[in-house]
């Protein structure tokens, strides 16, 4: 996980106008159509630069079970100024669960499966699933959960979710309609328009409301593209 920070001003400044004026938080989420596009990068360094600007706490929820690869990247250091995750504290917010775990094994303990934990120095959150209590057999998946989304609108200023790329999860299709604005994640001179094109009509399908595709690894800084194809 790479400190994106520096390049990230033109998508703050479209991302601001988003939910303005609502008094809740807003939801902004990245995903890409491909693997390996640097969106936990980008989620990581833009949720850092809410936190640094924001009065209320931020939260970054990431949506990879498995993997937890946004609180792992803060553990190893994303950046000299950003602190290590400290204190732990229940996700769950009193709401049906974000995750979902199947089959059921009786007398297991299925609570307090997604902590969020804050980053030193900073008001920000994030979360991570602790695979390690599933049972040999056990899935997880993501769920609809619009009570756990609207109860953590109420309590942060920016929500912003990193989202596994489309090719290997429906992670982000299934939230979409909860996000005030989805970026596209694009590697530059990697991801064809034509596969860019497909991420976006799949998630608008899915009722999510496209910001527009980031571009990543430009030489400037990471864009904003209006135009998802030539």
């Amino acid at each position: 996980m790479r400190d994106l920070r520096e390049d990230l001003d033109p998508i703050w400044r479209s991302a601001a106008l988003l939910g303005s004026g609502t008094g809740k938080a807003r939801v902004l989420m990245f995903t890409a159509a491909r693997n390996g596009e640097g969106v936990t990068s980008m989620a990581a360094s833009f949720a850092c630069m809410a936190a640094r600007r924001s009065g209320k706490a931020v939260w970054l929820v990431d949506l990879d079970a498995r993997r937890n690869r946004a609180f792992k990247g803060f553990e190893r250091g994303i950046a000299r100024d950003i602190g290590r995750p400290g204190r732990a504290y229940d996700a769950a917010l009193k709401q049906p669960p974000l995750f979902g775990i199947t089959p059921k094994v009786a007398n297991a303990r299925q609570d307090k499966l997604m902590p969020a934990h804050d980053i030193e120095g900073l008001p920000l959150l994030v979360t991570r699933f602790r695979s390690e209590r599933l049972k040999s057999g056990q899935r997880v998946f993501l769920q609809d959960s619009p009570g756990w989304w609207e109860t953590l609108r109420k309590m942060a200023s920016w929500i912003i979710v990193d989202a596994p790329a489309l090719e290997r999860s429906s992670a982000a299709l299934t939230v979409a309609r909860e996000a005030d604005g989805v970026a596209l994640v694009v590697a530059a001179d990697r991801t064809t328009p034509v596969e860019v094109e497909g991420a976006r009509r799949e998630i608008e399908i899915h009722q999510g409301r496209m910001l527009g595709a980031v571009l990543n690894g430009v030489k400037a800084d990471a864009r904003l593209a209006n135009r998802f194809s030539a």
